[in-house]
């Protein structure tokens, strides 16, 4: 739907329009010729595929969430509707199913309800939506498990719609943990900036240069990161740092 957002490795399209918040409006083409194919086909269930950053994290071990899932809300109250329920009950047994093999990395994605977004307005419209969010494994920079995750929980979801009749595993579906921002890809710890003892946070800026993928180290936060995981935790009781600039030009030169 969005072939050149998928060139330049971002989700808008070349007229700047970010499609996933478009659905209101539909000033994009792709919008247009979306809602089209939706009132054609009438679908009774719509998957809403996602990537999400590694930020996101599961409690209570703050593992990082490879899946994250969501039955997204149709108005600011966050209702249950039937469809929300029959949604949740799609998703429960997705979940069922992926934690026997990634347990303990599977989260629950705020419902917050979006005006203008694509899977809430779906929902709205009474087309029951499943939103996956393939995230992040420890040291998985090229997602190969969330590839296989989303995969598997299409399987399952296509399964259960076709051949389960209980849907009151809705239920279930509160169970799963609610997704925390609480990962990071690195963390430097008890460094001395200014005198005081603190972590750096670094969060990794996906980008293309040159048609590659290429992972720019930034410092995403300084302060105490006890409740924080990481892909990589380094101490760093030995680092003496001037200023906050100093600790950017030794993480730019250090992890790039």
């Amino acid at each position: 739907m969005n072939p050149d957002g998928a060139v330049a490795y971002t989700r808008v399209n070349a007229q700047g329009i970010d499609l996933n918040r478009d659905v209101i409006d539909k000033k994009a083409p792709e919008s247009v010729l979306l809602q089209k194919v939706l009132e054609e086909v009438k679908p009774d269930y719509c998957f809403n595929l996602h990537d999400q950053r590694t930020i996101f994290s599961v409690a209570p071990d703050n593992k990082t969430a490879t899946m994250s899932f969501l039955a997204p809300s149709v108005d600011v109250e966050r209702n249950i509707t039937e469809g929300r329920k029959r949604t949740m009950s799609v998703i429960s047994s997705i979940n069922k199913s992926l934690q026997q093999i990634m347990p303990g990395r599977i989260g629950r994605y705020t419902d917050e309800f979006y005006p203008t977004a694509t899977g809430d307005n779906f929902q709205k419209m009474g087309y029951n939506t499943i939103l996956i969010e393939a995230g992040h494994s420890k040291g998985d920079y090229k997602r190969k498990e969330s590839r296989l995750g989303t995969f598997l929980a299409l399987l399952e979801g296509l399964r259960f719609i076709a051949l389960e009749s209980d849907m009151d595993l809705h239920r279930d579906y509160f169970n799963i943990p609610n997704n925390e921002k609480n990962y990071l890809d690195i963390i430097v710890r008890n460094i001395s900036l200014n005198g005081k003892r603190l972590d750096i946070g670094i969060l990794f800026i996906e980008k293309l240069k040159e048609e590659k993928l290429i992972f720019e180290p930034s410092v995403n936060q300084l302060t105490n990161l006890a409740n924080f995981n990481a892909d990589k935790i380094i101490g760093g009781e030995d680092l003496i740092f001037k200023d906050e600039k100093d600790v950017e030009l030794w993480v730019k030169s250090t992890f790039n």
